[in-house]
């Protein structure tokens, strides 16, 4: 079985979030974002590695907050940079014995287990695979002034969504020769394309939102409210009944 290393950059400064809590500390469900998104990956078996990226002044508070909460699912802090990239950039040098590396936004916590299930097959088939949905809206391209000029076919185009999996090896590369392979780099599935290696895209369902703005948290919720509770016998998570949320 392949081994799986996942990074969740949480270094972003939630600009449109319009609150001073940042979105990936705001409750849902009674859990902080992170969280949400970090369990989706931290109990699957082909997982080996969660390192959790977050920007140097939010060290202090998560470590001191959720310190017992990051020990018990094995998350491992990792301090972000100024852009994304840097961030991810400063996790991978952290990652140790993966065959490959998913990263995952953790503003995206409602990622369903069998999406996971298929972004990781087919990475681990190809090398290279991102969740992503079709565009459905009609498209136009503007003048600076706003005029329409043509409508865009929105025929194969698609939105980028995360996990973005990627061959380890391919991932080290991409970041070492980021500056020789573009200049404008909006996600890493970019940087493996300027590589020169093929991507490939796994039809995501509605769900995987991305929380953007504080009306996100209440279609959050009930999306995971929606959803089957865990057969698992326990609660889903070590201290769902101790009433510390």
């Amino acid at each position: 079985m392949a081994r799986f290393a996942v990074i969740l950059p949480a270094a972003g400064q939630s600009t449109r979030f319009g609150s001073k809590e940042k979105k990936v500390f705001a409750s849902l469900e009674g859990r902080p974002v992170w969280m949400r998104s970090a369990e989706a990956f931290v109990h699957r078996d082909e997982v080996v590695q969660t390192l959790l990226v977050i920007a140097p002044e939010d060290e202090e508070y998560i470590r001191s907050k959720f310190a017992a909460h990051l020990g018990l699912l094995g998350i491992e802090i990792v301090l972000g940079g100024q852009q994304r990239f840097e961030s991810v950039g400063n996790a991978l040098a952290r990652v140790r014995d993966a065959d490959l590396v998913a990263i995952h936004d953790a503003a995206r916590p409602c990622v369903s287990s069998s999406a996971i299930d298929r972004v990781f097959a087919l990475a681990q088939k190809t090398g290279a695979a991102i969740l992503a949905s079709p565009v459905s809206d009609t498209l136009k391209r503007t003048d600076p002034a706003g005029k329409v000029l043509e409508t865009v076919s929105r025929e194969q185009l698609w939105q980028a969504q995360t996990p973005q999996v990627f061959r380890t090896e391919w991932l080290r590369e991409a970041h070492a020769q980021r500056e020789r392979l573009a200049q404008t780099i909006t996600d890493d599935a970019q940087l493996i394309e300027a590589l020169g290696h093929a991507v490939y895209v796994v039809p995501s369902d509605n769900s995987n939102l991305k929380i953007t703005t504080p009306g996100d948290l209440a279609l959050a919720a009930a999306i995971l409210k929606s959803r089957p509770a865990p057969k698992t016998g326990r609660p889903s998570h070590p201290f769902e009944d101790e009433g510390r949320w």
